[in-house]
């Protein structure tokens, strides 16, 4: 994965407002590589107050004099580069049925990748031990091992309360009891620990590195054993009062169709999810008899895979649920108008054959001209994309919160 050259601006939030050398490091971040000139000319301070500053930051190892840069006249300033690779972030993305862990550097750009299928749902202890082995692997690949570790971010399949970030949905996963076990984590690596709804870092993760990298305002829609949405408005990422904005599995569709998991009929999730598509090959199996999907119990990918060669069960299959996620994407949009929509997850490597009849859903029916020029494409992060939007929410709040880069003291790891 390529460094991007721009990345989203950092806003301040509650947790108060940034030392000027927090400031300046935000800023060499955000820059790449700047002089102290630069410096100085963006952030209104004296050349003395700009020189002792950068003094204590070279000390910390996170910025590094890079060499001589050009000259406008006189002498040639001295360039300095924020170092990408002075610390390690993981970001770890526990799923209904998997889990993946990944290692990024302080730029986002990925280093290590794992996913292991395993029954979270069922599971808590299980899944925090394959988390731990995951995690240990990949810091085993490093030099310095856990010293180069700055903070951890963590998706869950559930919504998350931004003030009660330990609770997770019991009708979601049930076996976990309410508790998300982020205690755990900071308690293992003794390094701060962040969660949020898998659907959240997805739009995260494509607004700063992927699809959605130069878009202001998109909404990222996952689908797997539910229908999550991700909205980012102005650059921001939109949790609602109690962080459970975009939970589009309950929308509803049918007052008479199926008994959803939250106790409620005829929700898309009962119409558009993993678990549905697998529940309408076997309803729909006896009028295609020479079906590849007939046999064997075939999985979500299995009826991607079938679909894209044109098995016609997996194609009617598909047909069906894209024209309830039509339905429900046009609604949001006419709500909202987003400048892009995103689809990540099941589904979305099926190209045209998901995303034209959206697209002629979205032209017919939206309400306001403007709203029909709503884009929509792929998720360009893949299967990696929720880990990594981990992984960034952590990046994110290490410029936010000075205390986690500590650039008083010098990193251990960099001594």
């Amino acid at each position: 994965m390529n460094r991007i050259k721009t990345a989203p601006t950092l806003e301040i939030d509650h947790l108060g407002k940034l030392t000027l050398k927090d400031e300046m490091l935000r800023l060499i971040w955000r820059e790449h590589q700047i002089s102290r000139a630069d410096i100085s000319r963006r952030l209104k301070l004296s050349r003395s107050t700009v020189t002792e500053i950068i003094r204590d930051l070279l000390a910390t190892g996170f910025v590094k004099e890079t060499g001589i840069g050009e000259s406008s006249g006189g002498r040639k300033p001295i360039v300095l580069a924020f170092q990408d690779n002075a610390k390690v972030i993981l970001g770890i993305d526990i799923g209904a049925r998997h889990v993946s862990v990944a290692m990024t550097n302080l730029r986002g750009k990925l280093l290590w990748w794992k996913e292991v299928k395993f029954p979270v749902r069922e599971d808590s202890e299980g899944t925090y031990e394959l988390i731990y082995r995951l995690c240990n692997e990949s810091l085993s690949t490093l030099k310095k091992g856990t010293e180069m570790l700055l903070s951890i971010g963590v998706s869950v399949p559930s919504p998350v309360d931004p003030i009660r970030p330990e609770y997770l949905s019991e009708t979601i996963i049930p076996a976990w009891h309410g508790k998300s076990g982020i205690t755990k984590l900071r308690e293992k690596y003794n390094v701060p620990v962040y969660m949020d709804n898998d659907a959240n870092l997805g739009a995260l993760a494509e607004h700063w590195w992927g699809a959605g990298k130069n878009c202001k305002d998109l909404i990222y829609i996952k689908i797997s054993n539910g229908v999550g949405a991700g909205y980012i408005f102005d650059g921001k990422l939109y949790r609602g009062s109690k962080g459970i904005a975009g939970e589009m599995s309950h929308m509803p569709i049918d007052p008479n169709g199926k008994l959803c998991g939250c106790g409620l009929r005829g929700c898309l999730a009962t119409v558009v999810s993993a678990w549905a598509l697998k529940e309408r090959v076997k309803v729909l199996s006896t009028l295609y008899p020479s079906s590849s999907l007939i046999s064997g119990g075939p999985g979500v990918t299995d009826i991607e895979n079938a679909a894209l060669v044109g098995d016609p069960l997996a194609v009617q299959v598909v047909r069906e649920a894209t024209d309830y996620l039509s339905g429900a994407i046009t609604s949001v949009v006419n709500l909202l108008n987003p400048d892009l929509i995103i689809i990540g997850g099941s589904l979305s490597r099926l190209g045209d054959l998901v995303f034209e009849p959206i697209r002629e859903k979205m032209d017919s029916c939206t309400l306001v001209g403007s709203v029909s020029k709503t884009k929509l494409q792929a998720s360009e992060l893949g299967s990696k994309g929720i880990a990594i939007g981990a992984a960034t929410l952590a990046i994110e709040q290490a410029f936010i919160d000075p205390k986690i880069l500590n650039v008083n003291v010098a990193p251990a790891a960099l001594k």
